[in-house]
């Protein structure tokens, strides 16, 4: 066995762990980015449907209104008529 032997052991088992970190901080980085974009995605879609909720809410507000109106004027109309 020549003294390089643990010298060329040492720098494989190095470039191992070198490359295993490197790959493992990469898949998690690309993990994190994909999380992201899920939750960003996820929250334009909620912002969306509030959105449409908060819509129909006031068209029913308004409808409510008008049939408030119309029951007043038939109210009206039922005490001119008595």
């Amino acid at each position: 066995m020549s003294p390089y032997d643990w010298q060329e052991i040492i720098g494989v088992v190095g470039v191992f762990v070198l490359i295993t970190t490197v790959t493992t901080v990469l898949v998690w980085q690309l993990a994190a980015t994909w999380r992201a974009k899920a939750a960003l995605s996820r929250e334009s879609e909620y912002r969306a449907l509030a959105e449409r909720a908060v819509q129909a809410q006031e068209n029913s507000e308004r409808k409510l209104d008008e049939m408030g109106e119309r029951l007043r004027s038939v109210e009206r109309i039922l005490k001119e008529v008595e």
